[in-house]
């Protein structure tokens, strides 16, 4: 995966280390302590275990650390806010370099398995009534991810626009002309949801016709919802986003973070090797 291309772990890398917080080193007085795994190597370590969705043993066993010290430094780091400062600064970087192109933005959710339950989930109603998650996003013209929100499984689309919305970076949604949704965001509730934030512009695809089933082929497009479409795609290919194992929101979202900023350091490494491309 293009993720754990050594060019894309340096910039992430390169762009992570200034967040993680300081610590001392203790001292032992005998100077017989074992001595503490590097931080590069365990943010490698969190990596494999994004990619892959593994355990932190194997995560451990596939880089360097234990699993204790993987899942400890992992929370230190989360708390600390080290991953969303991370993927703040890719969206900046991002907007900076290419731009960011709002004029056509999309709203969608995506559900997916969450196995060992917890805070943040809910019964799948697409897996059996399973434990799962969701996460909605907010992109651009081009499915780059801006905002997000995540919830239960059971939660419907409709109850996180508002929390995906309001997480958008401020002064973006002012960019926003057109908002395009699916038809599970029907309802007068959406449109004021929208126009609250300054949206006024909202398409949303039309309602199935009666008679026609789940099983019969659309006879309308996705036009260009077709992006976050797309983007949601990226994010199942991260092993833990599409079986979560972690047990808390803020653990989820650490994860949802640090793929979303590989995605675009992905996005900004093609884009820098597109005159040398063989």
């Amino acid at each position: 995966m293009l993720a754990l291309e050594p060019r894309v772990v340096d910039a992430l890398w390169a762009a992570f280390e200034p967040r993680i917080p300081e610590r001392e080193e203790p001292v032992h007085p005998l100077g017989c302590h074992r001595p503490r795994i590097a931080d590069r190597d365990v943010f490698e370590a969190i990596l494999f275990r994004l990619v892959t969705g593994c355990s932190w043993d194997v995560a451990g066993r596939l880089g360097k650390g234990g699993e204790t010290t993987l899942r400890n430094r992992y929370n230190e780091w989360n708390a600390h806010g080290a991953f969303d400062a991370l993927v703040a600064e890719a969206i900046d970087g991002y907007d900076r370099i290419l731009g960011l192109d709002l004029s056509e933005a999309s709203v969608d959710g995506s559900v997916h398995k969450a196995p060992c339950g917890g805070e943040g989930t809910g019964k799948s109603p697409v897996d059996r009534a399973k434990s799962g998650w969701k996460w909605s996003l907010l992109t651009d013209r081009w499915g780059i991810p801006v905002s997000w929100a995540t919830d239960g499984a059971n939660r419907h689309d409709q109850a996180l626009l508002e929390p995906t919305l309001a997480a958008a970076p401020r002064g973006l949604l002012a960019d926003v002309e057109t908002l395009h949704l699916d038809r599970g965001y029907a309802g007068a509730p959406v449109l004021e949801t929208c126009h609250s934030y300054g949206i006024d512009d909202v398409l949303r695809a039309p309602k199935r016709p009666r008679g026609r089933t789940r099983r019969t082929p659309e006879a309308v497009p996705l036009g260009i919802r077709w992006t976050i479409e797309r983007t949601n795609s990226w994010l199942s290919n991260f092993g833990q986003l599409r079986r979560s194992t972690d047990r808390n929101t803020k653990a989820r979202l650490g994860q949802l973070a640090l793929a979303i900023a590989a995605i675009i350091t992905i996005k900004l490494t093609k884009w820098a090797d597109r005159y040398n491309r063989t």
